[in-house]
């Protein structure tokens, strides 16, 4: 397999070979055609470089100019040959991973897989579970679907709540303490926080439903969600769920290194080409001002470009 250095090396090589092709988007494109080699199957990368940019003004997160960008790398491909996805993604917001979710089933029905290379968390591991299988290594792993506000677990809030009515029944005097706690809390702001919970179990259950536990009795989906659901099972919505527990809790999950080798081009197999891929959006995004790709294996992509502050004559622009 390629590693890291190695990818390194094959794109300076590029660069010096054809100065005027850019080396990092000729890499990543020479391994997603090479995939599609191996499955047969329409390839689209979707990766955020969350790990590299930590600006908050950066676009790191799934969010409804997603929609655009999956609608670019669709359009022309072969429909009735499934999707591969590959992700990649910190997560991001509900709605707009519900309306990705309903998207890509119009487009390919159930024949999606989703390929985690390396992280998928919170609203990605949702996209992920509306897929028919899910692919990962040894080093993958997807995260809890617990929702979030402002950073801060929903279900943490609404259990933090109930434990200061507890507390105030037992001990009257800490009503104060609690007051100054709970009088952060925004109107409303406890039924939105059970709203946003209902609602990822719901989209996470009608997908399992529909797709990946199709024929599973309410029981058993159920007991899945629990699982990638309850804050007190996870302890932790940064929580990483690798592919034992995943295989645990119920979910059809392939192993990479299980597929046949096939030896096409520089890829032994399909795990070699899956994380040579990998390693290539992690070189594009440590070394451009790229922050999300999306790209499918004809070269078809769009890119969001990290938000670069200029200062001219001691003014901001």
């Amino acid at each position: 397999m390629p590693s890291w250095s190695k990818i390194s090396e094959e794109i300076k090589e590029k660069g010096v070979a054809n100065p005027t092709v850019n080396p990092f988007d000729a890499i990543r494109r020479k391994y997603l055609a090479i995939m599609h080699q191996y499955t047969g199957r329409n390839v689209i990368a979707y990766y955020s470089g969350f790990l590299q940019n930590h600006d908050p003004r950066d676009n790191v997160s799934i969010d409804d100019t997603d929609k655009n960008a999956f609608m670019q790398t669709i359009y022309g491909l072969d429909k009735t040959k499934g999707l591969d996805l590959i992700l990649h993604t910190p997560g991001g917001r509900i709605d707009a991973a519900e309306s990705l979710i309903k998207y890509l089933k119009a487009i390919f029905g159930k024949d999606t897989r989703a390929f985690i290379p390396q992280m998928a968390m919170s609203a990605g591991t949702m996209i992920a579970l509306s897929c028919k299988e899910i692919v990962m290594g040894k080093e993958s792993n997807i995260g809890p679907i617990d929702p979030q506000f402002g950073g801060v677990s929903c279900e943490g809030i609404i259990e933090e709540f109930n434990k200061a009515i507890e507390d105030i029944k037992l001990q009257p005097a800490s009503a104060e303490l609690w007051k100054v706690i709970i009088s952060k809390y925004h109107p409303t702001f406890l039924g939105d926080c059970k709203k946003a919970i209902d609602w990822s179990q719901q989209i996470v259950k009608e997908s399992l439903k529909d797709n990946m536990l199709e024929g599973c009795s309410d029981n058993d989906i159920d007991k899945v969600i629990e699982n990638l659901g309850s804050h007190d099972k996870t302890y932790s919505h940064n929580r990483h769920i690798h592919i034992d527990e995943c295989l645990k809790y119920g979910l059809k999950v392939t192993a990479l290194e299980s597929f046949e080798k096939k030896n096409i081009e520089d890829c032994e197999d399909l795990q070699d080409c899956v994380l040579t891929i990998h390693h290539a959006y992690m070189h594009t995004f440590a070394n451009t001002l790229a922050t999300k790709i999306v790209e499918n294996h004809e070269g078809n992509v769009m890119i969001t470009m990290k938000k670069i502050n200029l200062q001219v004559n001691n003014r901001r622009i």
